[in-house]
């Protein structure tokens, strides 16, 4: 990744990321959980969300994370659904970013006022906007521990199964973090066949490119 390009992915993925842990955090505070207020998470200071590692494999993999949110389900009235709903939010809240930004992206592009060099800058930072949002709104859909698409799995699998499910969530991180390592070290990018067909799609469909 060159300068330029990294110059125009730092707000972005601060955005995406800061963005994401909010609707976490603001969802469980709606369900009657105050943790994360309580915690000083409940703020768009993107210093409160960061994880260095995860913004920094965001940079270099393509797929990162936030600080997660703390969530006490016991407070929620319904804990497995209000749950599932609380981790659905951060993949929704960068979604509906990307649709905006692809919105802002085609008023602009059909728009001549504003100069040509500021124009340039300006899609740049616009679609990477859309593909951080997409790549971190679709990552965190996958049905592995810690990430939120393994909560909302939970949720929705019957009781039974889902007690099932949680026994074997302790070596999710392990098949998670050896999917990104397989796509950056060993050349087989699982994640990346998995993921780019509907970022790609989004894209497409958002920026109308």
């Amino acid at each position: 990744m060159n300068l330029n390009n990294l110059i125009i992915s730092i707000p972005t993925i601060l955005y995406a990321l800061t963005i994401h842990e909010y609707f976490h955090g603001w969802t469980a505070n709606k369900f009657g959980d105050p943790t994360a207020k309580l915690q000083g998470r409940l703020t768009l200071n993107p210093i409160a969300h960061i994880d260095i590692l995860g913004a920094l494999c965001f940079v270099f993999a393509h797929f990162g994370w936030g600080k997660p949110v703390p969530v006490n389900p016991n407070n929620f009235k319904n804990p497995r659904r209000d749950n599932m709903i609380v981790s659905f939010a951060g993949p929704a809240s960068n979604f509906v970013s990307a649709l905006l930004f692809g919105i802002i992206f085609q008023l602009l592009r059909n728009t001549s006022f504003i100069p040509s060099g500021a124009s340039a800058v300006l899609y740049s930072l616009l679609l990477t906007g859309i593909v951080i949002n997409l790549s971190l709104a679709f990552f965190n859909m996958i049905p592995l521990f810690p990430l939120d698409g393994s909560h909302i799995l939970e949720g929705l699998l019957p009781y039974r199964m889902a007690v099932k499910y949680k026994e074997i969530e302790r070596y999710s991180p392990f098949i998670l973090l050896g999917l990104i390592i397989m796509g950056n070290y060993a050349g087989i990018s699982v994640l990346g066949r998995i993921l780019s067909p509907p970022i790609h799609y989004f894209l497409r469909l958002f920026t109308g490119l």
